[in-house]
Formats: structure tokens, sequence, C-alpha cells
């Protein structure tokens, strides 16, 4: 590809990552493209990406961008046949999409909320597992990333929305790691990034002095260490470096 980076230790792949206008999304995409990887760049923000994408050529990388509605019908479908058009595979996915529905108590679920984070956390992630399986299989060394929190293993009191929907996440993810372990390459690591400084995070947390914690470059240097090791599927891992 034109402008790739021929030396990187992912050149010549291709990558997608989800929610990658911003945050853990948009310092991964960063990275994976300094890294020599041609990074398909998705979220609902267009104006966002395109100042990914720009940041991304600027340092002499490559990338396309895809804006969408992840819970759109048909959505994920058309960007697999999108990407199935320009390259005969997939070899990394990243999940970084979600949404952080409103805190409080399970009786008082804000029901518009609580819909749209189990169609972007849950139904979202079984629709990309889906529409990719063909060409991450056609891959020689595919890899998964999904971006969790660790109230999906450790529920907490007020965050049962979210927590049930990563739960639900994080049991796909498992579940599709163990379907296609002997059958693919395919590995699916499940990572938390702990405490991050994000504009979700910032929304939780709204008294939290962002300088506290760390900048989401720390997780993406860390999903990129960990996309270039031969780790077990399913792998699970927790950054837990302060900012």
């Amino acid at each position: 590809m034109p402008g790739e980076t021929e030396t990187g230790p992912l050149s010549g792949q291709v990558a997608l990552v989800t929610g990658a206008s911003r945050g853990i999304g948009a310092a991964t995409a960063a990275a994976l493209a300094k890294a020599g990887a041609h990074v398909v760049l998705t979220a609902r923000d267009a104006n966002r990406l395109e100042q990914v994408e720009d940041a991304i050529h600027e340092a002499g990388g490559t990338a396309t961008i895809a804006p969408l509605d992840l819970g759109e019908p048909d959505a994920i479908a058309r960007l697999a046949t999108a990407i199935a058009d320009r390259w005969d595979r997939l070899d990394i996915m990243v999940i970084c999409a979600a949404f952080l529905p409103q805190l409080g108590p399970v009786t008082q679920f804000d029901p518009k909320s609580f819909n749209q984070a189990i169609t972007t956390n849950v139904l979202a992630t079984q629709a990309l597992l889906a529409a990719f399986d063909p060409l991450l299989k056609r891959s020689e060394d595919a890899r998964i990333i999904g971006l969790t929190s660790s109230v999906g293993t450790q529920p907490r009191a007020y965050w049962g929305g979210y927590a049930s929907t990563k739960a639900a996440f994080e049991s796909l993810l498992d579940c599709y790691a163990q379907e296609v372990e002997r059958i693919s390459n395919t590995r699916v690591a499940i990572v938390d990034p702990g405490a991050t400084r994000t504009e979700m995070r910032a929304r939780a947390y709204p008294g939290e002095d962002p300088q506290s914690v760390k900048p989401p470059e720390v997780v993406a240097d860390g999903i990129l260490e960990l996309l270039q090791q031969d780790f077990p599927t399913s792998q699970r891992k927790r950054f837990e470096a302060s900012g």
C-alpha cells in the first residue's frame, strides 16, 4: 500500500479498530499504523475520524475511515463487504467501541440508555464476529482484542447496566475463541485497560483529576505489545500503569 511503513512489526497487516474517533480507540489506531498496519477506522463521528486519519498520515502511516453507527441494521455487514472488496483478509480487529448507560440502581434503569448499551456492547460485538469471521480465518495469524471493564467480572452497585453488557461482551469473545481455536489461527485477548484518561471515564467520575490516571497512549502501547506476542487464546490482561 502506498506510504505504508515497510519495516514496522505489523507491516502489511490490515487492522480494524472500532471506536477509533477518540480515547483508547484513536490511540490504538495510531499505534498500529505507526507499527506498519493499514488501519480501518470506524466510529460515528466522521469529523473526529478524519482528524485521527490525518494524524496517522502525517506520521507516515496509512488509514481508511469508515464512519458508521454499529447499531444501524446491516452497517457492520456492509463494512465487512467493503473491506473484503479491497483486501483478502483481516489480520487484526480491536473492539474499542462501547456505550456507558446511565449509572443507577438496577430497578431504575433508563430503558433507552440501557438498550443502547446492549446494542453497542453486545449485539454489535456478535455482529462483528459474525461478519468478519471469514476474513479473519483468511489471515495467517489473526488476532482479536476486546476492550472490557473490571465491572464485567466484578459487578459494582449502580453500574449494573454497563456491568451486565460487559459480562455478555466477554462471554461472547470467550465462546468465539473456543469455537475457532482448533479450526483457525485466530487468537482472542480480552483487555481491561484499567483507569484511563477518556471521555467515558470523565462522565463516570466527574470529580476525578484527569491527570491522576494514565493517558490512552499507555493502553495503546500495551495492546501493540500484546499483538506481537504469541499469546494463547483466550488471553486476559489488565493495564495498571498510572498517569
